[in-house]
């Protein structure tokens, strides 16, 4: 695998973009909490931009799946790339409308890039090395995100807040060139891939879903650790708040980012003595247990610990989950069905952004912590209920 050109476009790729957006992410929360003060607004600003990706999602599906997947990352590099520019806009008129359209354009891009970008992947390895890149994959998107909030907290004491999204900008046209060099084959006109008609439709991925168990309920526990993730960026603001202290921010993006790797760095050893789904739900217990940790947000050891655990817990989780998608659902399905979990990751982001701000508001932090751990560990108990209960039906049949 590691004699792949191919791979390391991805994960060069990977990390150059990694380091942009995360940039890009420190200066919106920055020009933000400067411009509006409710934890409500803005979450209602951050989910517009999410609903413009859920809009597209079903035709960036179809079109992955009909053209070459690396056209689809190079015009979606492309429109991100351009997105900055409003940004810039933002910055120098001091309008926040300026600022939702960047957040329009860019979830647009991402709702084309990551569903070619996870359907590439398969083809560029073999089944059995999937587990592994997926794992240094979201390593390696960790590792620039630490450096990249880093760099950025460093930035912000030293220049004015443009130059993080110039250093944004540049680091999406690198993604952009390396893209360029991708070079794998591809077949997007298997029959399978098509309906009786003879054309390519959205829907067919939903009989595709119900028919693959796993699949279905793989997607479905997806969604728990939603209820952490969706609110991550207005948690770190709250703590940082809550504890009077900026330098806060970067332990628990430092703090979560190692942890994460640790996690996806021993996934692949964690795998041959455990299921996949005893991974999840291990997993998934331990979101729940991270989540509830946070009602001592005050204290700053209780905080940090709690985002090692989550850091670990979803390390272990997503490269397990990414590689029972890649390898069970046919490949000639991917760009719709990556495409389709995007919309599903989309919508439940969207959920728990806006209920996140509203309870931040209307409770506080901690009490929303423990609401939220609470509703974590009953999900992960009724999906395990569900899915020994359909194993045993299996077995019987």
């Amino acid at each position: 695998m590691w004699r792949n050109r191919n791979v390391w476009i991805i994960l060069t790729g990977e990390f150059i973009a990694g380091l942009g957006l995360w940039l890009g992410i420190i200066g919106n929360l920055e020009f933000m909490q400067e411009k509006i003060p409710s934890d409500f607004l803005k979450s209602l600003l951050m989910a517009t931009g999410l609903v413009a990706g859920i809009v597209v999602g079903p035709y960036a599906g179809k079109i992955t799946d009909q053209t070459s997947k690396k056209t689809v990352m190079l015009w979606s590099g492309l429109l991100r790339a351009v997105s900055v520019i409003f940004m810039f806009i933002a910055i120098a008129t001091g309008s926040v409308w300026w600022m939702l359209a960047f957040f329009v354009f860019i979830q647009i891009s991402a709702a084309f890039y990551f569903p070619a970008l996870q359907a590439a992947i398969p083809l560029i390895v073999k089944d059995k090395d999937l587990l592994q890149l997926n794992g240094v994959h979201m390593n390696v998107s960790t590792l620039s995100r630490i450096i990249g909030t880093a760099v950025a907290g460093i930035l912000l004491v030293l220049l004015p807040l443009s130059m993080l999204y110039i250093g944004s900008f540049i680091a999406y046209l690198g993604l952009l060139i390396l893209t360029w060099f991708l070079n794998f084959e591809e077949n997007n006109d298997k029959p399978s891939a098509k309906n009786s008609d003879g054309k390519t439709s959205f829907k067919d991925v939903i009989p595709v879903i119900k028919g693959l168990p796993i699949v279905f309920m793989t997607l479905l526990m997806t969604l728990v650790p939603l209820l952490f993730l969706g609110g991550f960026n207005l948690l770190v603001i709250n703590i940082s708040e809550l504890q009077d202290s900026s330098a806060i921010k970067g332990y628990i993006y430092a703090a979560e980012g190692v942890s994460f790797m640790i996690g996806a760095f021993f996934i692949k050893k964690i795998s041959d003595k455990f299921s996949p789904y005893k991974i999840l739900f291990g997993s998934s217990l331990l979101v729940g247990l991270s989540q509830i940790m946070l009602y001592f947000a005050d204290v700053f050891v209780v905080t940090i610990a709690a985002f090692l655990v989550f850091g670990f817990s979803v390390g272990c989780f997503f490269p397990t989950a990414a590689t029972i998608f890649q390898t069970k659902v046919p490949k000639d399905f991917h760009g719709r069905f990556f495409s389709f979990r995007n919309m599903l990751d989309r919508v439940g982001f969207q959920v728990v952004l806006l209920l996140t701000g509203f309870l931040l508001d209307f409770i506080g932090l901690q009490l929303m912590c423990i609401l939220y751990g609470g509703l974590t560990l009953i999900l992960t108990v009724i999906f395990y209920l569900k899915n020994k209960q359909f194993r045993t039906a299996k077995m019987e049949n």
